[in-house]
């Protein structure tokens, strides 16, 4: 799959998915949850346990339905791992210049991690294809995208930290490109009472607002 059609995939669905788990099992479990309610990228950190095999796991499951994305990658190395298992995009928390350099050269979407303007420009300097925002709660949330977007409206923004069904539609609004999402979504406690439907009906309002908020 070419790079363009992964960031327009991205960008289309609107929502990244943080899969932020203990464990290797309620990783894939919620990914088929998110799945079925019709989300169309997610992204596995390297935090969880066995993240390359499930990133491995997932990439074989669910083809070119879902885009699979790393996280928490902090050396090319470590992304070029998750490449070969059937990451489409890398994601990582800083700006990582050797994770971006590999992802340029293996034509791999790429989204570092930055949150002052000169972090921003920097990450878009050394090749980035969007921008992690992260985190974005801690300096104003939606005001902070609109305010980083006015000077710089060609950067590809993907807030990250107090994103919620709550504020989703404020960050869209903003201008941000699409939303990283975490625990608002993936109610690990809801998996563990024995209730996933309850991580894909979330997705499905989250899809909701996105639409609507780009309306």
């Amino acid at each position: 799959m070419r790079k363009d059609d992964v960031l327009g995939g991205i960008r289309r669905g609107g929502l990244i998915p943080v899969l932020r788990t203990a464990s290797a099992d309620d990783a894939l479990t919620i990914a088929e949850e998110l799945q079925r309610a019709g989300l169309t990228a997610l992204e596995i950190p390297l935090t969880v346990p066995a993240a390359v095999e499930v990133i491995a796991e997932l990439a074989s499951r669910f083809g070119r339905e879902v885009l699979v994305g790393a996280g928490t990658v902090l050396d090319a190395g470590s992304a070029a791992a998750c490449v070969a298992a059937g990451a489409r995009f890398i994601i990582s928390p800083s700006v990582e210049p050797e994770v971006i350099h590999y992802c340029n050269e293996a034509e791999v979407a790429v989204l570092p991690g930055a949150l002052t303007p000169t972090e921003i420009l920097t990450a878009v300097r050394a090749g980035a294809d969007m921008v992690k925002v992260f985190p974005c709660s801690a300096v104003g949330g939606a005001s902070y995208i609109k305010a980083i977007k006015a000077p710089l409206p060609q950067v590809l923004l993907v807030p990250t930290g107090g994103v919620s069904l709550e504020t989703a539609a404020a960050f869209i609004k903003a201008g941000a490109a699409a939303l990283g999402v975490g625990g608002d979504l993936v109610d690990v406690e809801a998996l563990r009472a024995g209730r996933p439907e309850v991580i894909g009906e979330r997705a499905r309002r989250y899809l909701e607002i996105v639409k609507q908020a780009r309306a």
